[in-house]
């Protein structure tokens, strides 16, 4: 009987460390080469943080990697939220911070694409 290696521990003892909610969002904006709306977007993101049921927020705008068929970077910002749990994720929705991003950011973008998964 082989155990794992040490990578294979290490990798496995890191996931189960991240919290098991991953909320991730995806943003094109109306006016898709506006850095002063980019930068609202953001600022309204950097907003998120103070909610206390996110574990961790991570914002970003598309990478300069090697164009393959696989890769959508056609979004202009994305958010990575972490959630202990499905619950703090629900009530993230329902905060009032979110709600107040929203409605003061919603027009800034054309399109939003979520996509919420749990670890395994």
């Amino acid at each position: 009987m082989s155990l794992p290696s040490d990578s294979a521990k290490s990798s496995s003892m890191k996931n189960s460390m991240l919290p098991p909610i991953l909320h991730m969002v995806y943003f094109w904006l109306n006016n898709s080469g506006s850095n002063e709306d980019r930068a609202k977007l953001i600022a309204g993101l950097e907003s998120l943080k103070a909610i206390p049921q996110i574990h961790s927020l991570h914002i970003g705008v598309p990478a300069n990697t090697l164009k393959r068929d696989v890769i959508d970077n056609s979004f202009d910002v994305s958010e990575l939220m972490f959630f202990e749990s499905i619950e703090a994720q629900n009530e993230y929705q329902s905060h009032p911070i979110h709600k107040q991003f929203v409605k003061q950011c919603s027009g800034l973008w054309s399109k939003v694409v979520v996509r919420d998964s749990v670890s395994v």
